[in-house]
Protein backbone atom coordinates (compact mmCIF):
# COMPACT_ATOMS: atom_id res chain seq x y z
CA UNK A 1 0.00 0.00 0.00
CA UNK A 2 1.33 3.47 -0.96
CA UNK A 3 0.45 6.03 1.13
CA UNK A 4 -0.38 9.84 -0.48
CA UNK A 5 1.09 11.82 1.70
CA UNK A 6 1.13 16.18 1.88
CA UNK A 7 4.50 16.04 1.29
CA UNK A 8 4.40 13.56 -2.32
CA UNK A 9 5.70 10.20 -3.25
CA UNK A 10 9.12 8.76 -3.82
CA UNK A 11 9.83 7.55 -7.41
CA UNK A 12 9.88 3.91 -5.76
CA UNK A 13 6.16 4.29 -5.21
CA UNK A 14 5.46 5.31 -8.40
CA UNK A 15 6.65 2.24 -9.91
CA UNK A 16 5.30 0.23 -7.20
CA UNK A 17 1.64 1.71 -8.73
CA UNK A 18 2.42 2.22 -12.29
CA UNK A 19 4.06 -1.38 -13.01
CA UNK A 20 3.14 -3.51 -9.65
CA UNK A 21 -0.37 -2.30 -9.06
CA UNK A 22 -0.09 -1.49 -5.60
CA UNK A 23 -2.81 0.23 -4.08
CA UNK A 24 -2.78 3.79 -2.96
CA UNK A 25 -4.61 5.44 0.43
CA UNK A 26 -4.16 9.19 1.42
CA UNK A 27 -2.47 10.36 4.56
CA UNK A 28 -4.63 12.11 6.91
CA UNK A 29 -2.21 15.18 6.54
CA UNK A 30 -3.16 15.31 3.04
CA UNK A 31 -6.69 15.24 3.54
CA UNK A 32 -6.32 18.08 6.21
CA UNK A 33 -4.42 19.87 3.77
CA UNK A 34 -7.07 19.39 0.76
CA UNK A 35 -10.09 20.98 2.89
CA UNK A 36 -7.81 23.85 4.22
CA UNK A 37 -7.42 24.47 0.21
CA UNK A 38 -11.13 24.13 -0.75
CA UNK A 39 -11.94 26.30 1.87
CA UNK A 40 -10.14 29.15 0.40
CA UNK A 41 -11.72 28.58 -2.57
CA UNK A 42 -15.38 28.19 -1.55
CA UNK A 43 -14.91 31.87 0.45
CA UNK A 44 -13.55 33.27 -2.89
CA UNK A 45 -17.26 32.02 -4.13
CA UNK A 46 -19.08 33.89 -1.20
CA UNK A 47 -17.41 36.60 -1.89
CA UNK A 48 -17.51 37.13 -5.54
CA UNK A 49 -13.71 37.81 -6.11
CA UNK A 50 -13.09 37.31 -9.86
CA UNK A 51 -10.05 34.35 -10.09
CA UNK A 52 -9.10 32.91 -12.97
CA UNK A 53 -10.64 29.25 -13.11
CA UNK A 54 -12.90 29.47 -10.82
CA UNK A 55 -15.38 32.84 -11.53
CA UNK A 56 -13.80 33.23 -15.55
CA UNK A 57 -13.40 31.09 -18.36
CA UNK A 58 -9.83 29.00 -19.52
CA UNK A 59 -7.01 30.19 -21.73
CA UNK A 60 -8.19 32.48 -24.46
CA UNK A 61 -11.39 33.50 -22.60
CA UNK A 62 -9.86 34.12 -19.05
CA UNK A 63 -11.89 37.25 -18.97
CA UNK A 64 -14.94 35.74 -20.09
CA UNK A 65 -17.42 36.31 -16.60
CA UNK A 66 -18.91 32.65 -15.62
CA UNK A 67 -22.33 33.19 -13.53
CA UNK A 68 -22.13 31.17 -9.70
CA UNK A 69 -24.77 29.11 -11.38
CA UNK A 70 -22.82 27.99 -14.36
CA UNK A 71 -19.68 27.34 -12.61
CA UNK A 72 -20.15 23.64 -12.03
CA UNK A 73 -21.38 23.17 -15.76
CA UNK A 74 -17.97 24.84 -16.56
CA UNK A 75 -15.82 22.67 -15.03
CA UNK A 76 -17.76 19.42 -16.70
CA UNK A 77 -17.85 21.28 -19.83
CA UNK A 78 -13.97 21.63 -19.65
CA UNK A 79 -13.34 18.29 -18.97
CA UNK A 80 -15.34 17.62 -21.99
CA UNK A 81 -13.54 20.10 -24.52
CA UNK A 82 -10.29 19.27 -23.47
CA UNK A 83 -10.73 15.31 -23.98
CA UNK A 84 -9.67 15.75 -27.42
CA UNK A 85 -6.92 13.23 -28.04
CA UNK A 86 -6.56 10.85 -30.99
CA UNK A 87 -4.63 7.69 -31.46
CA UNK A 88 -3.83 4.46 -29.87
CA UNK A 89 -4.25 4.31 -26.43
CA UNK A 90 -1.19 4.85 -23.87
CA UNK A 91 0.23 2.10 -22.18
CA UNK A 92 -1.37 1.38 -18.82
CA UNK A 93 1.62 1.77 -16.74
CA UNK A 94 1.74 5.69 -17.86
CA UNK A 95 -1.87 6.20 -17.55
CA UNK A 96 -1.40 4.79 -14.22
CA UNK A 97 1.50 6.55 -13.38
CA UNK A 98 -0.55 9.88 -14.40
CA UNK A 99 -3.56 9.62 -12.24
CA UNK A 100 -1.07 9.24 -9.27
CA UNK A 101 0.80 11.84 -9.75
CA UNK A 102 -2.60 13.92 -10.32
CA UNK A 103 -3.69 12.84 -6.84
CA UNK A 104 0.00 13.84 -5.38
CA UNK A 105 -0.20 17.33 -6.23
CA UNK A 106 -3.64 17.74 -5.47
CA UNK A 107 -2.52 15.99 -1.69
CA UNK A 108 -0.20 18.85 -1.47
CA UNK A 109 -2.97 21.29 -0.50
CA UNK A 110 -2.94 23.97 -3.32
CA UNK A 111 -5.01 23.35 -5.88
CA UNK A 112 -8.43 24.25 -4.05
CA UNK A 113 -10.41 20.95 -4.90
CA UNK A 114 -12.30 18.79 -1.95
CA UNK A 115 -10.32 15.30 -0.79
CA UNK A 116 -13.18 13.25 -2.52
CA UNK A 117 -12.15 14.19 -5.88
CA UNK A 118 -8.63 13.05 -5.04
CA UNK A 119 -10.25 10.24 -3.33
CA UNK A 120 -12.23 9.03 -6.72
CA UNK A 121 -9.33 9.05 -8.39
CA UNK A 122 -7.50 6.67 -6.14
CA UNK A 123 -10.51 4.29 -5.92
CA UNK A 124 -10.09 4.17 -10.22
CA UNK A 125 -6.77 2.87 -9.27
CA UNK A 126 -7.47 0.62 -6.84
CA UNK A 127 -10.41 -0.60 -8.55
CA UNK A 128 -7.82 -1.45 -11.39
CA UNK A 129 -9.98 0.99 -14.05
CA UNK A 130 -7.27 2.54 -16.34
CA UNK A 131 -9.23 5.37 -18.22
CA UNK A 132 -8.43 5.24 -22.05
CA UNK A 133 -5.64 7.91 -22.92
CA UNK A 134 -4.84 8.89 -26.46
CA UNK A 135 -1.35 9.03 -27.55
CA UNK A 136 -1.88 12.45 -29.18
CA UNK A 137 -2.87 15.79 -27.68
CA UNK A 138 -0.51 17.08 -25.92
CA UNK A 139 1.62 19.93 -26.04
CA UNK A 140 3.18 19.93 -22.69
CA UNK A 141 2.48 23.27 -21.63
CA UNK A 142 -0.65 24.31 -19.36
CA UNK A 143 0.32 20.82 -18.39
CA UNK A 144 -0.84 17.44 -20.17
CA UNK A 145 -3.90 18.91 -20.83
CA UNK A 146 -5.84 16.42 -23.40
CA UNK A 147 -4.33 13.39 -21.35
CA UNK A 148 -5.41 14.12 -17.80
CA UNK A 149 -8.55 15.39 -19.57
CA UNK A 150 -9.26 11.55 -20.55
CA UNK A 151 -8.88 10.33 -17.19
CA UNK A 152 -10.73 13.54 -15.54
CA UNK A 153 -13.70 12.11 -17.54
CA UNK A 154 -13.79 9.17 -16.56
CA UNK A 155 -14.21 9.97 -13.23
CA UNK A 156 -17.32 12.16 -14.11
CA UNK A 157 -19.08 8.90 -15.42
CA UNK A 158 -17.89 9.63 -18.98
CA UNK A 159 -15.06 8.65 -21.85
CA UNK A 160 -13.55 5.33 -22.46
CA UNK A 161 -11.79 2.77 -20.31
CA UNK A 162 -9.10 0.65 -21.04
CA UNK A 163 -10.18 -3.20 -20.99
CA UNK A 164 -8.42 -5.58 -19.99
CA UNK A 165 -8.21 -7.23 -23.70
CA UNK A 166 -6.95 -4.21 -24.82
CA UNK A 167 -10.51 -2.94 -25.98
CA UNK A 168 -12.46 0.51 -24.65
CA UNK A 169 -15.34 0.12 -23.40
CA UNK A 170 -17.40 3.74 -21.66
CA UNK A 171 -16.83 4.25 -18.24
CA UNK A 172 -20.34 3.64 -16.90
CA UNK A 173 -19.89 -0.20 -18.37
CA UNK A 174 -16.81 -0.43 -16.35
CA UNK A 175 -18.78 0.25 -13.28
CA UNK A 176 -17.10 3.75 -13.19
CA UNK A 177 -19.26 5.54 -10.11
CA UNK A 178 -19.20 9.13 -11.58
CA UNK A 179 -18.51 12.39 -9.39
CA UNK A 180 -20.06 15.79 -9.45
CA UNK A 181 -17.59 18.80 -10.14
CA UNK A 182 -17.30 21.73 -8.05
CA UNK A 183 -15.54 24.94 -8.90
CA UNK A 184 -11.69 24.67 -9.94
CA UNK A 185 -11.66 21.13 -9.30
CA UNK A 186 -11.97 20.21 -13.70
CA UNK A 187 -9.46 22.78 -14.09
CA UNK A 188 -7.27 21.42 -11.07
CA UNK A 189 -7.49 17.71 -12.54
CA UNK A 190 -6.22 18.09 -15.70
CA UNK A 191 -3.40 21.07 -15.28
CA UNK A 192 -0.47 18.85 -14.40
CA UNK A 193 2.92 17.83 -15.99
CA UNK A 194 1.99 14.34 -14.76
CA UNK A 195 1.89 12.37 -17.84
CA UNK A 196 5.52 14.04 -19.01
CA UNK A 197 6.66 13.74 -15.07
CA UNK A 198 5.37 9.86 -15.32
CA UNK A 199 7.19 8.65 -18.21
CA UNK A 200 9.94 10.15 -17.81
CA UNK A 201 10.34 8.87 -14.36
CA UNK A 202 9.57 5.18 -15.65
CA UNK A 203 12.44 5.96 -18.62
CA UNK A 204 14.63 6.82 -15.51
CA UNK A 205 14.12 3.31 -13.58
CA UNK A 206 14.66 1.22 -17.52
CA UNK A 207 17.76 3.47 -18.31
CA UNK A 208 19.36 2.77 -15.07
CA UNK A 209 19.11 -0.91 -15.61
CA UNK A 210 20.23 -0.82 -19.55
CA UNK A 211 23.23 1.52 -19.10
CA UNK A 212 24.38 -1.03 -16.48
CA UNK A 213 23.75 -4.02 -19.17
CA UNK A 214 24.95 -2.12 -21.71
CA UNK A 215 28.69 -2.34 -19.88
CA UNK A 216 27.40 -6.13 -19.66
CA UNK A 217 27.13 -6.78 -23.00
CA UNK A 218 30.52 -4.32 -24.11
CA UNK A 219 33.02 -6.46 -21.57
CA UNK A 220 31.31 -9.99 -23.19
CA UNK A 221 32.39 -8.34 -26.71
CA UNK A 222 35.37 -6.83 -25.29
CA UNK A 223 36.57 -10.68 -24.11
CA UNK A 224 35.13 -12.35 -27.58
CA UNK A 225 37.24 -10.33 -29.59
CA UNK A 226 40.70 -10.57 -27.70
CA UNK A 227 40.28 -6.84 -26.13
CA UNK A 228 42.67 -5.40 -23.15
CA UNK A 229 41.52 -4.99 -19.91
CA UNK A 230 44.05 -2.32 -19.26
CA UNK A 231 42.03 0.76 -20.26
CA UNK A 232 39.53 0.21 -17.63
CA UNK A 233 42.35 0.37 -14.82
CA UNK A 234 40.82 2.63 -12.00
CA UNK A 235 44.02 4.64 -12.20
CA UNK A 236 43.08 5.87 -15.71
CA UNK A 237 39.83 7.12 -14.83
CA UNK A 238 40.65 8.90 -12.02
CA UNK A 239 42.66 11.40 -13.92
CA UNK A 240 39.13 12.35 -15.76
CA UNK A 241 37.02 12.32 -12.89
CA UNK A 242 33.69 11.95 -14.43
CA UNK A 243 31.49 9.82 -12.02
CA UNK A 244 29.73 7.86 -14.81
CA UNK A 245 33.03 6.98 -17.18
CA UNK A 246 34.67 5.81 -13.61
CA UNK A 247 31.18 3.55 -12.75
CA UNK A 248 31.42 2.23 -16.06
CA UNK A 249 35.13 1.31 -16.49
CA UNK A 250 34.31 0.12 -12.70
CA UNK A 251 32.00 -2.88 -14.15
CA UNK A 252 34.17 -3.67 -17.25
CA UNK A 253 37.13 -3.78 -15.55
CA UNK A 254 35.81 -6.08 -12.96
CA UNK A 255 33.30 -8.40 -15.10
CA UNK A 256 36.73 -9.20 -17.32
CA UNK A 257 38.45 -10.34 -14.24
CA UNK A 258 39.53 -14.30 -13.78
CA UNK A 259 38.93 -14.65 -17.49
CA UNK A 260 41.72 -17.23 -19.49
CA UNK A 261 40.78 -15.34 -23.03
CA UNK A 262 41.98 -12.66 -21.56
CA UNK A 263 44.92 -13.80 -20.02
CA UNK A 264 46.13 -16.05 -23.51
CA UNK A 265 47.15 -12.52 -24.72
CA UNK A 266 47.59 -10.01 -22.43
CA UNK A 267 51.60 -11.24 -22.62
CA UNK A 268 51.36 -11.16 -26.38
CA UNK A 269 53.33 -8.00 -27.91
CA UNK A 270 51.97 -8.87 -31.30
CA UNK A 271 48.66 -8.36 -30.18
CA UNK A 272 47.11 -4.99 -31.15
CA UNK A 273 48.61 -2.19 -29.09
CA UNK A 274 45.32 -0.30 -28.56
CA UNK A 275 41.97 -1.39 -29.19
CA UNK A 276 39.36 0.59 -31.53
CA UNK A 277 36.80 2.57 -29.61
CA UNK A 278 34.10 1.27 -29.79
CA UNK A 279 35.69 -0.88 -26.95
CA UNK A 280 38.04 1.53 -25.87
CA UNK A 281 35.78 4.01 -25.33
CA UNK A 282 32.93 2.32 -23.94
CA UNK A 283 33.29 3.98 -20.52
CA UNK A 284 33.83 7.09 -21.84
CA UNK A 285 30.29 7.00 -24.08
CA UNK A 286 28.65 4.71 -21.61
CA UNK A 287 29.50 6.87 -18.38
CA UNK A 288 28.71 10.25 -20.20
CA UNK A 289 25.22 8.93 -20.28
CA UNK A 290 25.51 7.75 -17.25
CA UNK A 291 26.17 10.97 -16.05
CA UNK A 292 22.78 12.20 -18.32
CA UNK A 293 20.54 10.03 -16.73
CA UNK A 294 21.92 11.43 -12.98
CA UNK A 295 20.42 15.33 -14.53
CA UNK A 296 17.55 13.65 -15.62
CA UNK A 297 16.99 12.37 -12.50
CA UNK A 298 17.76 15.55 -10.62
CA UNK A 299 15.32 17.17 -12.54
CA UNK A 300 12.45 14.82 -12.07
CA UNK A 301 12.83 14.62 -8.08
CA UNK A 302 12.51 18.25 -8.03
CA UNK A 303 9.12 17.83 -10.45
CA UNK A 304 8.35 15.13 -7.93
CA UNK A 305 8.19 17.75 -5.06
CA UNK A 306 6.36 19.85 -6.98
CA UNK A 307 3.07 21.48 -7.07
CA UNK A 308 1.83 21.76 -10.61
CA UNK A 309 -1.42 23.70 -11.34
CA UNK A 310 -2.81 27.03 -12.53
CA UNK A 311 -4.26 29.11 -10.40
CA UNK A 312 -2.42 28.08 -7.41
CA UNK A 313 -4.44 28.24 -3.83
CA UNK A 314 -1.78 29.63 -1.65
CA UNK A 315 -2.08 29.39 2.22
CA UNK A 316 -2.51 32.90 3.28
CA UNK A 317 -5.47 32.95 0.96
CA UNK A 318 -4.60 34.45 -2.49
CA UNK A 319 -4.92 32.60 -5.67
CA UNK A 320 -2.51 33.43 -7.94
CA UNK A 321 -1.94 32.34 -11.62
CA UNK A 322 1.54 30.60 -12.34
CA UNK A 323 3.98 29.22 -15.07
CA UNK A 324 4.29 25.80 -13.33
CA UNK A 325 2.76 23.69 -15.68
CA UNK A 326 5.00 24.21 -18.55
CA UNK A 327 7.18 21.26 -19.00
CA UNK A 328 10.35 22.57 -20.38
CA UNK A 329 12.53 21.05 -17.44
CA UNK A 330 10.73 17.76 -18.53
CA UNK A 331 11.28 18.14 -22.30
CA UNK A 332 15.00 19.22 -21.96
CA UNK A 333 15.90 16.59 -19.54
CA UNK A 334 13.98 14.10 -21.75
CA UNK A 335 15.45 14.80 -25.21
CA UNK A 336 19.03 14.89 -23.15
CA UNK A 337 18.54 11.36 -22.33
CA UNK A 338 17.38 10.36 -25.23
CA UNK A 339 20.57 11.25 -27.30
CA UNK A 340 22.79 10.04 -24.55
CA UNK A 341 20.45 6.30 -24.83
CA UNK A 342 21.05 6.60 -28.42
CA UNK A 343 24.69 6.81 -28.46
CA UNK A 344 25.06 3.85 -25.85
CA UNK A 345 22.98 1.64 -28.80
CA UNK A 346 25.30 3.21 -31.25
CA UNK A 347 28.71 2.02 -29.51
CA UNK A 348 26.88 -1.21 -28.99
CA UNK A 349 26.20 -1.88 -32.42
CA UNK A 350 29.63 -0.88 -33.95
CA UNK A 351 31.09 -3.74 -31.54
CA UNK A 352 28.61 -6.15 -32.87
CA UNK A 353 29.62 -5.30 -36.36
CA UNK A 354 33.24 -5.70 -35.25
CA UNK A 355 32.18 -9.54 -34.11
CA UNK A 356 31.14 -9.97 -37.02
CA UNK A 357 33.88 -8.78 -39.21
CA UNK A 358 36.34 -11.33 -40.40
CA UNK A 359 38.97 -8.75 -40.84
CA UNK A 360 38.57 -7.23 -37.13
CA UNK A 361 36.93 -9.90 -35.08
CA UNK A 362 40.65 -11.77 -34.63
CA UNK A 363 40.39 -14.93 -36.16
CA UNK A 364 36.63 -15.38 -35.46
CA UNK A 365 34.57 -16.57 -38.72
CA UNK A 366 32.83 -14.30 -40.75
CA UNK A 367 29.29 -13.46 -39.22
CA UNK A 368 30.02 -15.61 -36.14
CA UNK A 369 29.06 -19.02 -38.29
CA UNK A 370 31.66 -22.18 -38.45
CA UNK A 371 30.37 -22.64 -42.02
CA UNK A 372 30.08 -19.56 -43.64
CA UNK A 373 28.63 -19.44 -47.26
CA UNK A 374 25.62 -21.53 -46.73
CA UNK A 375 24.85 -20.47 -43.55
CA UNK A 376 24.60 -16.35 -42.93
CA UNK A 377 25.45 -16.58 -38.97
CA UNK A 378 24.21 -13.35 -37.09
CA UNK A 379 24.70 -11.20 -40.36
CA UNK A 380 20.66 -10.51 -40.86
CA UNK A 381 20.85 -9.50 -36.67
CA UNK A 382 23.27 -6.70 -37.36
CA UNK A 383 21.15 -5.16 -40.10
CA UNK A 384 18.60 -5.12 -37.21
CA UNK A 385 20.81 -3.76 -34.63
CA UNK A 386 21.62 -0.71 -37.18
CA UNK A 387 18.47 -0.38 -38.68
CA UNK A 388 17.79 0.33 -34.86
CA UNK A 389 20.26 2.88 -34.57
CA UNK A 390 19.05 4.43 -37.26
CA UNK A 391 16.03 4.80 -35.51
CA UNK A 392 17.19 5.87 -32.75
CA UNK A 393 19.27 8.57 -34.38
CA UNK A 394 15.83 10.58 -35.99
CA UNK A 395 14.36 9.98 -32.22
CA UNK A 396 17.75 11.72 -30.83
CA UNK A 397 16.51 14.69 -32.49
CA UNK A 398 14.81 17.27 -29.26
CA UNK A 399 10.87 17.94 -29.42
CA UNK A 400 11.47 20.10 -26.96
CA UNK A 401 12.53 22.95 -29.61
CA UNK A 402 9.17 22.21 -32.05
CA UNK A 403 6.95 25.09 -29.99
CA UNK A 404 3.72 25.83 -31.69
CA UNK A 405 1.50 28.73 -30.66
CA UNK A 406 -2.03 28.02 -30.10
CA UNK A 407 -5.34 28.90 -28.34
CA UNK A 408 -5.24 32.35 -29.97
CA UNK A 409 -1.88 33.42 -29.26
CA UNK A 410 -2.39 32.82 -25.52
CA UNK A 411 0.16 29.81 -25.31
CA UNK A 412 2.39 31.11 -27.61
CA UNK A 413 5.50 29.20 -26.61
CA UNK A 414 4.44 25.08 -25.51
CA UNK A 415 7.50 22.15 -24.37
CA UNK A 416 6.39 19.75 -26.13
CA UNK A 417 7.69 17.66 -23.13
CA UNK A 418 4.77 14.88 -23.75
CA UNK A 419 6.49 14.23 -27.52
CA UNK A 420 10.08 14.32 -25.40
CA UNK A 421 9.23 11.78 -22.69
CA UNK A 422 7.00 9.57 -24.98
CA UNK A 423 9.93 9.42 -27.52
CA UNK A 424 12.58 8.48 -25.04
CA UNK A 425 10.64 5.55 -23.88
CA UNK A 426 10.52 4.28 -27.24
CA UNK A 427 14.69 4.71 -27.58
CA UNK A 428 15.03 3.09 -24.32
CA UNK A 429 13.14 0.23 -26.13
CA UNK A 430 15.09 0.26 -29.05
CA UNK A 431 18.30 0.31 -26.61
CA UNK A 432 17.13 -3.02 -25.06
CA UNK A 433 16.92 -4.64 -28.63
CA UNK A 434 20.70 -3.54 -29.77
CA UNK A 435 21.69 -4.88 -26.55
CA UNK A 436 20.06 -7.86 -27.25
CA UNK A 437 21.97 -8.13 -30.73
CA UNK A 438 24.83 -7.59 -28.56
CA UNK A 439 24.73 -10.00 -25.90
CA UNK A 440 23.75 -12.71 -29.01
CA UNK A 441 27.01 -11.88 -30.67
CA UNK A 442 29.28 -11.26 -27.76
CA UNK A 443 28.37 -15.24 -26.57
CA UNK A 444 28.47 -16.54 -29.76
CA UNK A 445 32.10 -15.16 -29.89
CA UNK A 446 33.16 -16.26 -26.57
CA UNK A 447 31.99 -20.01 -27.28
CA UNK A 448 34.16 -19.85 -30.72
CA UNK A 449 37.05 -19.40 -28.65
CA UNK A 450 36.54 -22.48 -27.36
CA UNK A 451 38.67 -24.44 -25.54
CA UNK A 452 39.48 -21.07 -23.65
CA UNK A 453 37.44 -20.12 -21.44
CA UNK A 454 35.72 -17.25 -20.45
CA UNK A 455 35.40 -15.65 -17.36
CA UNK A 456 32.79 -16.21 -14.63
CA UNK A 457 30.67 -13.30 -16.24
CA UNK A 458 31.29 -15.23 -19.47
CA UNK A 459 30.50 -18.58 -18.38
CA UNK A 460 26.94 -17.41 -17.19
CA UNK A 461 26.29 -15.70 -20.14
CA UNK A 462 26.92 -18.30 -22.31
CA UNK A 463 25.15 -20.83 -19.94
CA UNK A 464 22.37 -18.65 -19.61
CA UNK A 465 21.85 -18.11 -23.80
CA UNK A 466 22.93 -21.62 -24.62
CA UNK A 467 19.58 -22.45 -23.30
CA UNK A 468 17.52 -20.70 -26.29
CA UNK A 469 20.46 -19.82 -28.48
CA UNK A 470 22.37 -23.12 -28.34
CA UNK A 471 26.06 -23.05 -29.68
CA UNK A 472 27.71 -22.44 -33.65
CA UNK A 473 26.03 -24.76 -35.69
CA UNK A 474 23.67 -24.49 -38.69
CA UNK A 475 21.73 -21.44 -38.95
CA UNK A 476 17.98 -21.19 -37.27
CA UNK A 477 15.26 -18.88 -37.33
CA UNK A 478 16.70 -16.20 -35.40
CA UNK A 479 13.34 -13.67 -34.69
CA UNK A 480 12.38 -16.08 -31.10
CA UNK A 481 15.59 -16.26 -30.42
CA UNK A 482 16.44 -12.39 -30.40
CA UNK A 483 13.04 -12.34 -28.35
CA UNK A 484 14.06 -14.34 -25.89
CA UNK A 485 17.75 -12.37 -25.49
CA UNK A 486 16.21 -9.13 -25.81
CA UNK A 487 13.64 -10.38 -22.71
CA UNK A 488 16.68 -11.08 -20.93
CA UNK A 489 18.36 -7.75 -21.47
CA UNK A 490 15.28 -5.93 -20.24
CA UNK A 491 14.50 -8.08 -17.15
CA UNK A 492 16.79 -8.08 -14.16
CA UNK A 493 17.31 -11.83 -13.71
CA UNK A 494 20.64 -11.80 -15.87
CA UNK A 495 21.83 -8.83 -13.96
CA UNK A 496 20.75 -10.13 -10.58
CA UNK A 497 22.59 -14.09 -11.31
CA UNK A 498 25.66 -11.77 -12.51
CA UNK A 499 25.97 -9.70 -9.74
CA UNK A 500 26.55 -13.04 -7.34
CA UNK A 501 29.49 -14.08 -9.36
CA UNK A 502 30.94 -10.52 -9.81
CA UNK A 503 29.82 -8.31 -6.96
CA UNK A 504 27.70 -5.27 -7.05
CA UNK A 505 27.43 -3.57 -10.38
CA UNK A 506 27.15 -0.07 -10.23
Amino acid sequence: MITITASGISPDDLIAVARANARVTLAPDALDAMRASRAIVDAIERDGRPVYGVSTGFGALANTFIAPERRAELQHALIRSHAAGVGAPMPREVVRAMMLLRIRSLAMGRSGVRPEVAQALAELLNADITPWVPEHGSLGASGDLAPLAHCALVLIGEGWVLAKDGTRVSALDAGVSPIQLSSKEGLALINGTDGMLGMLLMAIEDARHLFTMADVTAALSIEAMLGSDRPFMPELHAIRPHPGQAASAANIHRLLQGSPIMDSHRDDLAHAVQDAYSMRCAPQVAGAARDTLEFAATVAARELRSIVDNPVVLTDGRVESTGNFHGAPLGFAADYLAIAAAEVGAIAERRVDRLLDVTRSRDLPPFLTPDAGVNSGLMIAQYTAAGIVAENRRLAAPASVDSLPTSGMQEDHVSMGWAATKKLRTVLDNLCSILAVELLAAVRGIQLRAPLEPSATGRLAVATVEQFAGGPGPDVFLAPVMEAARGLVGSRELRQEIERVAGHLS
